[in-house]
């Protein structure tokens, strides 16, 4: 296969499994409005969405992410032994896999995406809040933060495009 048309694949893959499992790029993009919309007062939601695609187009994130749906899918699915199944399953607290392939989505914008990252990831709002919801018997433990992670990688590079001091 050429390596062009799998960099395809692999990209469209990406968004259909987000899609899927219910994330949308306006989810994320209200989430990047809230990392940056007090930051700079004309930012809009189709500029979030812009960035957020810019994103995207990176393999390491499109990678990640169909790592992280894969994981989740299996864990749904109770195909992991134990006890990795239980750990996520639960989303144990001191399970720190999630967040460090996260962070690999994070970084590609410097280092203001793990901050961007940290505070997300502490208040869960919008989708966060959703895919972080135990009862609809889905399992999202790579999902979120991967989610979180892409929204802080696209507020940080409007900070780096689009940064003014007040």
């Amino acid at each position: 296969m050429k390596k062009s048309l799998q960099g395809y694949k692999t990209r469209e893959a990406a968004r259909e499994w987000m899609k899927r499992r219910g994330v949308t790029l306006e989810d994320i993009a209200e989430l990047v409005m809230l990392l940056q919309g007090d930051y700079i007062e004309d930012l809009t939601m189709e500029e979030c969405i812009k960035n957020i695609e810019r994103v995207l187009a990176k393999r390491e994130v499109q990678n990640c992410i169909l790592t992280g749906i894969q994981m989740d899918v299996f864990a749904e699915e109770g195909k992991l032994e134990s006890p990795l199944q239980e750990i996520i399953e639960f989303d144990e607290g001191l399970y720190g896999c999630d967040e460090i392939l996260s962070l690999s989505i994070t970084n590609v914008y410097g280092s203001i995406g793990m901050t961007n990252f940290g505070y997300i990831d502490k208040i869960k709002p919008g989708i966060l809040r959703r895919l972080n919801n135990k009862e609809d018997g889905e399992i999202h433990t790579f999902l979120d933060d991967i989610v979180g992670a892409i929204a802080a990688a696209a507020s940080s590079r409007i900070a780096h495009t689009r940064y003014s001091v007040r």
